[in-house]
C-alpha cells in the first residue's frame, strides 16, 4: 500500500511541477501577482510529494519488499540495515528519485528563502526550477519507474553491488547530488536573469549563497568518493581520473569559478556576461555527468552502465536545457554591459585569470574524458586516456593558480599596485622557497613535483593568513579587529590554507610514495623501508553477508610494534563478487597499507605494502575547504536582505487585482 502512494505521489508532484513550471512564468510576463505567487505552495507541495514518494522506496528496501523490480535487483534480505537504506539510491531508479527530490529540495527553499527577492524574479527563479524538476520527472516515470512491480516476487534479491557496501559510499551519493544539483539553483537565477534582461549587483548577491552551498556540498562528495577509492578498491590511489570521477570534477572547477566571478558582479557589477555564462555551463556540465554515469557510453567503477534508450533521453534534457540557455544567452548579450572597469593590475584582473585557469582546466579534464568516445565514433580507433595525460595537460593550470591565489586575494579593487601589495607577502614567498629548497636537498633522486608541491602548500597558506592579518589594519589591539572581522574573510582564508593543504598531500603522495609486492611466508619477517612486516596467520571469517580471508600482520620499525594490521579479501555468495578490504595504519606522516593477495602454489601469500607520505593532508584540506565555505556562508550578509535592488513598484494590470 506505502509503494502505491509513493507511485501516486511521484506522478502529482510532476502534475504540480508542470503548473509550478507554467503559471508563475506567465504571471512574470504579464504582471499578475496572483499567478507569481502560486510559484511558492507549488513549490513546497513539490517537495514534500516528492519526499514521501522517496519515502515510500526507503521503506520497500528497509522491509525488503522484493514485489519491486529495484529492491529484488539491489537488495538482499541479509543485508545490514545501512545498505539496505543506501540501497534505495544505490542504483540508477533510486537515485534518479534522489536527484529530482533534491531538485526539488532546493527549488522549495527558494520559495521558503527568497523572500528579499523581487516577485518577478523569484517567480521566474521558480519556474526555472520546475522545469528542470518536470524534465526529470518525465525520465523517471517513462524510462526508469522505481515503483515497477513484479509479476511473481522472488524469494530473495540479488544484492547491492558490493562495492557500494561501504560507509563511505553509502553517504557519497547524496552530498555529490546536492552539489550537483545545487548548482540547477544557479542556472536557474542565470535564466531567469536573462529573461528578466537585468542582471546587477543584487543578482550577483543572490546567486552566490546558492553556488557555494552546491560548493560545499560537492567539495564534500567529492571527497568522501576520493576517501572510498582510496581505502576500498585496493589500488592505493586517492584518485585515478576514471570519468566518473572526473563527471564531478568538472562541475566542482566551473563552481569554484562561478563563486569568484560572482563576487566580481556583487562588487564592481563588472563580468557579467563571463558569470551568466559560467552558472550556465556550471549546470551544463552536472547534466554532462548525469549522461555519462547513465548512459552506458562510458564505463567506470562505479557508474550506472545503462540502455542507450535512458542515455538519449538525458541527452536531449542537456540540449533542450543548456542549449536553451545558451540561444538565450546570445540573444540577451546586450543587456549585460558591464559597468565596472578595471586595470590590468587589480583584484577583477586576478579573479578572470582564476576563472580561465579553472575554466581551461575543466576542458582539458572533458577533452581527456570524451576523447575516447569521439576517437572511437568517428575514426573507429579505441584509444585509452588515462593518468599520464591528465596529470600533464591540467597540473601547470593548478600551479598557475597556487602562483597568483595569495596575490589576487590581497589586490585591491580597480587599479592596484603590484609592489606595494607584494611588499608584505616578501617573506612569506621567501620562507615557501627555503622550505621547498630544504625539501629539495632531503630527496634525493626524487621528482621535482615534491619541492614545487611544499612551495606551492606554504605560500598558499601562509598567503591566506596574512591575507586575513592585513585587514585588522595597523596599530594596537589587532587581535580584537581579527575577531570581528566578517565571517566571510574567515572563510576565505580557511578554504584557501585547505587548497594549498591539499596541494601538499597530493605532492607528497604522488612524489614520495613507494611500494612493495611480494610472496610473504608465514612468521617470516621482510623490510620495506624503514618498517618490518610480518605475516603471522590467515584465517576465514563469515560476514552478514560475506564470506572474508584476513590475514594478521605485524607492523613494526626499529623493533617496536606500531600496529596489527589485518586486510582482508572478502567474497559476497549471492552476487559473487570479491572486494578488496585494505589495512591501513594512519599517521598524519604517512599511511602504511597493506593489501593481501591470493595463496600461492609454492606456499605464502601476495602481499601488497604501500607506504604513502602526507596523505591524510589530502582530505584535511578538502574537509578545510568545506568548512572555509560554510564559515562563508554563515556570515551575516547572507542571512539578511541582499540589498535593495531600486525598482518601481510592479502595477497591477487592469482587469486583476493587487494582492
Amino acid at each position: 500500500m506505502i509503494t502505491e502512494l509513493g507511485h501516486f505521489a511521484l506522478i502529482l508532484a510532476f502534475m504540480v511541477a508542470i503548473v509550478q513550471c507554467v503559471v508563475p512564468l506567465v504571471g512574470a510576463h504579464k504582471g499578475w501577482r496572483s499567478w507569481m505567487a502560486l510559484g511558492e505552495p507549488a513549490a513546497s507541495a513539490q517537495f514534500l510529494l516528492t519526499a514521501f514518494a522517496f519515502g515510500a522506496l526507503m521503506w520497500a528496501f528497509i522491509v525488503s519488499d522484493f514485489s519491486l523490480r529495484v529492491v529484488v535487483l539491489n537488495s538482499h534480505s541479509a543485508k545490514p540495515m545501512l545498505y539496505k537504506i543506501s540501497g534505495t539510491w544505490g542504483n540508477h531508479e533510486g537515485s534518479m528519485l534522489l536527484w529530482v527530490l533534491i531538485v526539488t529540495l532546493f527549488g522549495a527553499t527558494a520559495a521558503w528563502f527568497g523572500g528579499n527577492l523581487p516577485p518577478s524574479l523569484r517567480a521566474r527563479v521558480l519556474a526555472v526550477q520546475s522545469a528542470i524538476a518536470v524534465a526529470f520527472f518525465a525520465f523517471i516515470l517513462f524510462t526508469s519507474n522505481p515503483f515497477a512491480r513484479l509479476a511473481t516476487p522472488p524469494f530473495d534479491g540479488q544484492d547491492l553491488n558490493p562495492l557500494l557496501q561501504d560507509p563511505g559510499l553509502a553517504f557519497h551519493p547524496p552530498f555529490l547530488y546536492l552539489g550537483y544539483v545545487g548548482l540547477s539553483m544557479a542556472f536557474s537565477f542565470a535564466v531567469a536573469a536573462l529573461i528578466e534582461g537585468r542582471v546587477d549587483a543584487a543578482w550577483g548577491r543572490w546567486v552566490r549563497p546558492w553556488t557555494l552551498a552546491a560548493w560545499i556540498f560537492l567539495t564534500i562528495g567529492i571527497a568522501l568518493g576520493s576517501w572510498w577509492a582510496y581505502y576500498e578498491l585496493g589500488w592505493g590511489g586517492f584518485w585515478f581520473w576514471d570519468p566518473v570521477e572526473n563527471a564531478s570534477f568538472m562541475p566542482w572547477l566551473l563552481a569554484a569559478a562561478l563563486l569568484h566571478s560572482a563576487i566580481v558582479v556583487e562588487k564592481r557589477e563588472s563580468l557579467k556576461s563571463w558569470t551568466i555564462l559560467l552558472a550556465i555551463l556550471a549546470f551544463g556540465f552536472s547534466l554532462i555527468g548525469t549522461f555519462i554515469v547513465r548512459s552506458g557510453l562510458l564505463t567506470s567503477v562505479h557508474a550506472f552502465a545503462n540502455d542507450p534508450e535512458r542515455g538519449v533521453f538525458i541527452l536531449m534534457i542537456l540540449a533542450f536545457f543548456t542549449g536553451g540557455a545558451l540561444i538565450l544567452f546570445a540573444l540577451r548579450a546586450g543587456t549585460m554591459e558591464a559597468k565596472g572597469v578595471f586595470g590590468l593590475v587589480s583584484r577583477e584582473s586576478a579573479i578572470l585569470t582564476n576563472n580561465i585557469l579553472l575554466a581551461v582546466s575543466c576542458f582539458v579534464v572533458f577533452v581527456g574524458t570524451m576523447w575516447p568516445l569521439v576517437a572511437e565514433m568517428f575514426f573507429d580507433r579505441k584509444l585509452s586516456v588515462g593518468p599520464p595525460f591528465f596529470n600533464m595537460a591540467f597540473t601547470p593550470f593548478m600551479l598557475g593558480l597556487g602562483l597568483i591565489l595569495p596575490v589576487g586575494a590581497m589586490l585591491p579593487w580597480k587599479r592596484a599596485d603590484l609592489k606595494r601589495v607584494m611588499y608584505p607577502l616578501r617573506y612569506a614567498f621567501v620562507l615557501a622557497l627555503a622550505i621547498a629548497g630544504l625539501v629539495w636537498a632531503m630527496q634525493t633522486g626524487r621528482s621535482v613535483l615534491g619541492p614545487i608541491g611544499v612551495f606551492l602548500a606554504a605560500w598558499v597558506v601562509m598567503g591566506a593568513v596574512i591575507d586575513l592579518v592585513s585587514r585588522t589594519g595597523r596599530g594596537g589591539d589587532r587581535w580584537r579587529r581579527l575577531r570581528r572581522l566578517p565571517r566571510a574573510d574567515w572563510g576565505k582564508m580557511v578554504a584557501h590554507s585547505g587548497l594549498g593543504i591539499t596541494m601538499l598531500g597530493v605532492a607528497g603522495i604522488t612524489s614520495w610514495q613507494y611500494e612493495d609486492i611480494r610472496v610473504a611466508q608465514i612468521a617470516q619477517p621482510y623490510d620495506v623501508g624503514a618498517y618490518t612486516f610480518t605475516l603471522n596467520a590467515v584465517r576465514e571469517a563469515e560476514g552478514p553477508n560475506y564470506l572474508a580471508t584476513i590475514a594478521d600482520i605485524t607492523l613494526a620499525r626499529d623493533g617496536k610494534i606500531l600496529a596489527q594490521l589485518a586486510p582482508e579479501k572478502r567474497i559476497y555468495p549471492v552476487a559473487q563478487m570479491p572486494t578488496t578490504e585494505a589495512a591501513i595504519h594512519y599517521n598524519l606522516a604517512r599511511d602504511v597499507y597493506v593489501v593481501i593477495g591470493d595463496e600461492q602454489a609454492q606456499g605464502g601469500w601476495a602481499v601488497r605494502v604501500y607506504v604513502k607520505p602526507l596523505t591524510n593532508w589530502i582530505w584535511i584540506g578538502c574537509a578545510l575547504m568545506a568548512l572555509g565555505g560554510m564559515l562563508s556562508l554563515s556570515d551575516r550578509r547572507f542571512r539578511v536582505a541582499a540589498g535593495a535592488r531600486k525598482s518601481a513598484p510592479m502595477p497591477a494590470p487592469n482587469n486583476v487585482p493587487a494582492e
